[in-house]
């Protein structure tokens, strides 16, 4: 990795470390139990390919080159850390190159990088023990941990957190297993059915990146003005979210340019977890016959969050803006395919130039109109 005098920008091992050790441990389950469970996920995965091209027409008879990985809370963090790491890695240069010209710039890579994994890792604690899956587009292949040919990701499934979720709504344990399955296999199936998007998504990231000041003095401002604006009351979890004052940390240190692309970004990542969350609940009532009652459950979890101090920190880290990612995108879903029609639907994934835009996804009937009727 990017590095001075032996130095690097991000201590990446530190990272886990810290993760790991903060991390909460999962439910308590017995072997026989833990390797049913992989089992199961194991099973569905592969079940929920068929479900899944079946309904949305995507995909081929291909088998997926795209491996899935069943993982503990500790898998996933050294998966994602993987994934940062590929992923940062042209910013990371970046800032080498601007720091290595700076007195004293090899103590601060030093000292830095110590720091910067700390933060990772207490980041990574926080959602390890959240997510239920998750499809990763850019993972790069490790000795641990495989991935796609030719840059494919690999698709997680981590078990602890289905078991604590299922066990917390007091669902049917195969139901529910099935059903998170299909809205990951639906994700996989969408960067694999569809060859430019995930070009199109690294490009859009890396564009963001790249408006990324690189100045330390100039970061540590914006962070110190994002954090007086939380300090002041304008972050609290409670505000309205569209408000100025209910934008997270991450929207508060941005350039305008980086504003504009995350636009672009937003709209492509609500269309991506909207489909998704049609899908799962368009195959659910031929496959998962508790569907109706997982998914008034999981809504509810959603919408409350564990505790107050859950939803200020999604607030804080932008998580909210995921949230609405579901709700807004699913709903964008659904009216197109009321419209014009699965196949109708599917014109969506033609090139980056059908993709809707954020405006769009708001309303659905401007994007029918752009897309269909202009090309009728």
């Amino acid at each position: 990795m990017t590095s001075i005098g032996g130095a690097e920008m991000v201590d990446w091992n530190l990272a886990v470390a810290t993760a790991t050790r903060l991390v909460r441990p999962g439910p308590e389950v017995s072997r026989d139990e833990a390797r049913a469970v992989v089992a199961e996920l194991r099973r569905h995965a592969k079940s929920s390919e068929e479900h899944v091209r079946s309904f949305t027409g995507m995909g081929t008879e291909e088998t997926h080159d795209t491996p899935v990985l069943v993982v503990d809370r500790a898998g996933w963090v050294r998966a994602n850390v993987e994934g940062f790491r590929e992923l940062l890695k042209p910013l990371l240069d970046k800032m080498q190159d601007k720091r290595s010209g700076t007195p004293g710039g090899a103590v601060l890579g030093a000292v830095g990088g110590k720091v910067t994994g700390v933060e990772l890792g207490m980041l990574l604690s926080f959602l390890a023990s959240r997510v239920l899956g998750q499809y990763e587009t850019f993972a790069p292949a490790t000795r641990d941990l495989p991935a796609g040919a030719n840059g494919g990701g690999r698709l997680l499934l981590v078990a602890p957190n289905i078991v604590h979720v299922e066990r917390e709504l007091d669902v049917a344990p195969h139901d529910f297993r099935l059903w998170v399955c299909l809205h990951e296999e639906t994700h996989r199936t969408q960067f694999t059915a569809v060859p430019w998007l995930r070009d199109h998504l690294e490009g859009e990231i890396q564009g963001f990146l790249g408006e990324t000041e690189v100045d330390p003095m100039t970061v540590l401002e914006r962070v110190r003005e994002a954090a007086q604006a939380f300090a002041t009351g304008r972050g609290d979890a409670e505000e309205d979210a569209a408000s100025d004052g209910g934008r997270s940390l991450v929207e508060l240190v941005q350039t305008p340019a980086q504003r504009e692309i995350l636009g672009r970004l937003t709209a492509v990542m609500s269309l991506l977890e909207g489909h998704a969350d049609f899908v799962m609940d368009g195959v659910g009532p031929d496959v998962v016959p508790s569907v109706a009652e997982i998914r008034e459950k999981f809504k509810e979890r959603r919408a409350r969050g564990a505790s107050r101090l859950d939803q200020v920190l999604r607030k804080l880290l932008g998580l909210d803006a995921k949230l609405r990612q579901y709700r807004d995108g699913e709903r964008f879903v659904r009216a197109v395919v009321e419209e014009v029609g699965m196949e109708g639907f599917n014109r969506v994934w033609t090139s980056p130039n059908t993709l809707p835009t954020k405006a769009e996804i708001a309303k659905p009937a401007e994007w029918v109109a752009r897309v269909h009727r202009k090309a009728d």
